[in-house]
Order: structure tokens, then sequence, then C-alpha cells
């Protein structure tokens, strides 16, 4: 306490001697609820906005949270000592508004820690427009190496554009969610603590303990928990979508298949998931991992269905992308630290039912479009076939999900219905 100022009269208050000198706690008498009020809450606001200006540095301590969490886990404790030290017989009555007015002010800090870090909408690149396939010629494989080759130097405006935030860092955000992990542990701890304190209060009463009403935060676990799976969700998404782009987005598939297949890609992943491993708290390990996996899967079927015009497909390449599929499920068999067995089937079923699609032939696929298209929009569609609107949810008895089969089909057949149904473009 060296340094504070009473804030009834204004002396500074020698090391020890609370937050109030006793001479000012009995001058207060029936006023003294309004003065607490204000002190507690008034002061704690502003102690709570000077603790979460952080720096989420990976590298503050061995278990990599902020550093302020301790701080605010601090002056959370000290506030309590101070509030049970008052000479006072009231602090039952007084309790539950002292921890919702500390709740209400660590959900701040809550707040503070996940914010500005995305979501999965914000690193999943921009469907590009529907194009029909360019068929192959003599010259086919020229032209495809040399998209490649722009794409490598710069992201191609056919493609999509990232609207991501780079400024925060996949070893910070894994600092946000320790340091939310912590929040929830203590917080446990410190409730506890709370009990323990009032039972020590000479001015509880046994129907103090009655219910556990006005002695719980109410906000601040349930933020840490969603503020927990946002990071997750986000940290996913931006190292698929963003950190990966290159071997991904830009990289997976573009010319010719088999000549820029999935490896790269299972790489520099496989680096990911270490560092995630090492770097994240083991209680939160298995779930940004699940949220890896799906984020991975959902890239590798955007890349199928929505790769734009520098992607086309032949069924020999069925294989090809079936085989890559598999590479890419047997990495997180291999590096899933904990996950359940049940986790990666149930994860990869989507993609696991649209893989048929790239075998079947284009007549099949053609009259399956034309019968699903029907059944969805009754005999209005007899005349001229609508448009299917694109969900994203890829699915192979969905008639969008069948039309970008077709639209990535490299065959004469597919260009033509594709030209006759819908005059889709070559290219963009």
């Amino acid at each position: 306490m060296s340094g504070a100022y009473c804030v009834c009269c204004g002396r500074m208050l020698a090391a020890g001697a609370g937050y109030f000198p006793d001479s000012c706690l009995y001058q207060f008498g029936e006023h003294f609820e309004i003065v607490y009020t204000e002190y507690f809450f008034g002061s704690w606001v502003e102690m709570a906005v000077m603790v979460i200006v952080v720096i989420w540095n990976p590298q503050a301590n061995e278990e990599g949270y902020a550093p302020s969490a301790i701080e605010a886990l601090r002056i959370l404790n000290e506030t309590l000592d101070a509030f049970f030290q008052l000479p006072i017989p009231m602090h039952p009555a007084l309790l539950p508004e002292l921890i919702a007015g500390l709740d209400r002010c660590l959900q701040y800090y809550i707040t503070k820690a996940k914010s500005g870090c995305g979501s999965r909408n914000t690193y999943v690149p921009t469907m590009p427009a529907l194009t029909r396939c360019t068929t192959s010629t003599k010259f086919q494989g020229v032209w495809k190496k040399k998209v490649k080759s722009l794409n490598s130097q710069k992201r191609n405006s056919q493609v999509a554009t990232m609207n991501g935030d780079n400024s925060v860092g996949v070893p910070q955000l894994c600092t946000r969610i320790n340091t939310l992990q912590r929040l929830q542990t203590e917080l446990d701890v410190l409730e506890k603590r709370i009990i323990t304190l009032l039972r020590n209060s000479e001015s509880a009463h046994a129907e103090d303990f009655s219910n556990g009403l006005g002695k719980k935060f109410e906000l601040s676990p349930s933020a840490c928990l969603e503020g927990i799976q946002q990071l997750c969700e986000a940290v996913a998404y931006k190292i698929i979508f963003h950190d990966l782009s290159r071997v991904l987005w830009d990289g997976l598939y573009i010319g010719e298949t088999s000549s820029s297949r999935i490896e790269p890609f299972l790489q520099e992943l496989e680096r990911n998931l270490t560092i995630i491993s090492n770097t994240v708290h083991e209680r939160v390990r298995t779930r940004i991992i699940a949220d890896i996996m799906k984020a991975s899967f959902d890239g590798f079927l955007l890349v199928l269905f929505a790769g734009g015009p520098s992607r086309s497909f032949t069924r020999q390449d069925s294989q090809i992308i079936e085989d890559d599929f598999n590479s890419l499920k047997d990495l997180f068999w291999a590096n899933g630290d904990g996950l359940p067995p049940e986790v990666i089937p149930k994860f990869s079923s989507a993609v696991r039912d649209v893989l048929p699609l790239f075998r079947t032939d284009t007549d099949s696929l053609i009259d399956r479009f034309r019968r699903l298209t029907l059944e969805t929009y009754g005999s209005s569609a007899k005349s001229r076939l609508p448009l299917p609107p694109t969900s994203g949810q890829w699915n192979p008895t969905e008639p969008n999900t069948l039309l970008r089969v077709l639209c990535y089909r490299n065959d004469d057949a597919a260009s033509r219905f594709l030209k006759k149904a819908y005059n889709l473009p070559k290219k963009l």
C-alpha cells in the first residue's frame, strides 16, 4: 500500500494500513456504502484499464501467458483482502456487489485479450467467379507453368484476396490463448478463496453460505471459454489461409496437378503443428489442433471447388487428389497430439463424400446436375437451367457442388455444357 492515499481524507496510508484509516472509517457511519461503491468500483476500473495495456510476448515466461494476467489476479486478491479487512458488519451484504464489479472489469480484460484477432471469415479468401475450363492443348503445359510462376511472385488477382490482418502473429495469439486458460483456472481458485474469506469474517452467518449466489464470477469464466474458442479458430484459419497460402491457395494444383501436389503444404503444416504443440497449454492443445485440421480440410475443399481458373482436373487426376487427401489425414493421425480417434473421420467426412465426383464421367455429372436442379427448382428449370447459388457447404447431392466439378473438369463435354447452359467464360 506504499504511496496510496485515503479516499476520504487524502492522507497517505502507511504500509499495511489497509485502504482507509480507522479514524475515517468510523466517520463514514451510515454513508459507508456510498464511499465503498465510489472507491472500489471507480478505482478498480482505473486499475483494470492500466493492467490491460499489455504486450502479448510469448517469451515472457515459461508458461507462455501474459504477465499482466497475474497482475490482474493480484489486484483482485488485494481488493478482496482490503474489503474483508474493513471493520464493518456488512461484508455478506456488500460482497455480491463487489464481485459483480470485479467480474465486469475482468471481463473487460478478457475482451481485450481476444479483440482484433480475426475469425474464420477474416482469413478465408473470397470465392472467385465461376469459369469453364480451357480444354487441353499441346501448348497448355507451357501456359500453366507461366500461371504458376506468376502466382509464386504475386497473389493472382484471378484467384482471391486475403482480407486478414497480419499484424498479430501466431505466437502472440497462442499467448492470448494461454493467458485466458490461466485466468480460467485461477478464477476457480479465487472463488474458493472468497468462501474462505467469508467464513473467516466475523460478520458472516450460516445463511450467508446457503447458496453460491453473489460469491461466484458470473461473466468471466464463460468469457474466457468463448475467447479461447474464438482464438483457437483464428489461429487455425490464419495458419492455413494466411501463413501457408503460398503452398496451399497459391500452390496446390496450380498448373499440372501431378507437378503441384500437397507435399510442400504438408511439410509446412507439420512444422506449424510442432510449434503449436510446444507453445499452447496442454488443456487447449487438442482443441486448437482439431481446429487446424478442420481449417486444412476446408482449405483443401476450397482449392477443389473454388480455386479459380488456374486449376483444372481430369478424371485421371482423381487418384492424385484422393492420395493427397489421405496423406493430409495421415499427418493428423501422426501429429494429432491426443485427438480422440473419432474426430479425424468425423471432420474428414465432408471431403470423403465429394471426392468420388472427381472420378465420375462428365456425362453422368451433367445428368445428375440436371436432375438435382429440376428437383430443386421444379418445372421452371425445364426451359432454362437456373444457376444454383453457392452455399459453401460442399455436398455430392447439391447442384452447386456438381456445377463446380464441371467448371474444373478439363474436357470438351463439360466446357460445351457450361457454355450452352450458362455462357460461362473461360477466364476472368
